[in-house]
Order: C-alpha cells, then structure tokens, then sequence
C-alpha cells in the first residue's frame, strides 16, 4: 500500500494548511503517477501563454480575386505584445488556436465569393471560404489549430473578395467587421 508523505522545506518559514470545503458529500483526490507540481487558479505557470484580439475599424479597398493582407488598426488586447503591424509573432513555443473573420463587401453587383487565408511565415497555411451569391457583403470565418516555434514564426490573415466589381474588406461597426484573434492552447 502506498502511503503519503508530507514534507516541509527547511528554508521557509510559512505555514501551509490543507483545509476541506464545507460539504456534507465525501470526495476523493486522486494524485497521478508521475512527478511534477501542482498548478492552482493563482499559479503563474498555467495560462501565461500570448493571447491577442484585434479588430478592423475602418474600409480597407481591395481588388478584385486578389490576395490581401487584412489590415486590423484595433487591439483588443495583446496580453505579451506579440501582435504589430496586424501581424502574430507569439514568443513561446506551442500550438496556437487562431480564429479570423473576414467580412467583405462589393460597392456594386454581387459577391461570388469570399476567401480568408491564414498565412504562416508568409506562406499559405489553411483557408477556408464561401460561395456567397446574390448579396452585396458577407462573411467568413476560419478557426485553425497552429504550431508556432516561439522565436521566428508569425501569423497573418490575408483574403479575397471576388465579384467583378470594386470590393472591400468591409467595416460596418464592432463586432460586425473584420476580426483576427489567438491563444496559445498548450505548450510545446
């Protein structure tokens, strides 16, 4: 039968209680065979990974079936200053979840179609688009799962706004326009 073993640190001098919650349910903690420590909601180990949101705040004119960088001129947040310049260089090494919203409009005729591209280190990654048809603006959102080195790999959206006529990546008022965010979902 295994046992537990408490131990103190010779160095500190604090006090550390394990204190049961007010139940009247019995429960079981269950530790994992394997070493490593313990992460509570105040350890500074989990969930520090980068985190950003940004958003378009204005028209951004492109033309037509043409592949273009989408410009976001607001931060929501920028939780480790990885993101410039609409552009996501994270700084620690993992899989990222990245999400992009591409809204697209036409000033005459209708969309044929919307595409947003997901760029990685300046290539094409991942896509995703939408045949829209018959109306004059639209969307389309893409959601990818991304691993990121930590030192030289960034992240950018680009997209296509197709319809024969003068097109825009197109701003009507927060939320409803074009957004690009991500969150490191798990370390390296």
């Amino acid at each position: 039968m295994s046992s537990i073993k408490l131990e103190s640190n010779a160095s500190g001098t604090g006090i550390f209680t394990l204190a049961s919650p007010n139940s009247n349910t019995n429960r079981t903690l269950t530790l994992p065979d394997n070493t490593g420590t313990v992460l509570t909601t105040a350890s500074t180990i989990a969930g520090t990974g980068p985190a950003f949101s940004a958003y378009a705040n204005a028209d951004q004119s492109v033309s037509n079936n043409t592949n273009t960088k989408i410009t976001f001129q607001v931060e929501d947040f920028d939780t480790a200053s990885c993101f410039a310049s609409s552009t996501f260089t994270p700084n620690v090494a993992g899989y990222y979840q990245i999400n992009g919203i591409l809204r697209g409009a036409t000033t005459s005729g209708t969309l044929t179609g919307l595409i947003i591209t997901l760029h990685k280190n300046g290539s094409a990654y991942a896509r995703a688009q939408d045949g829209t048809g018959a109306v004059a603006q639209g969307q389309v959102c893409g959601s990818w799962l991304v691993y990121c080195n930590g030192t030289t790999d960034y992240l950018e959206l680009y997209g296509i706004v197709a319809s024969g006529a003068t097109n825009s990546f197109s701003y009507n008022s927060a939320p409803i326009t074009s957004r690009f965010s991500g969150s490191l979902a798990r370390a390296a």
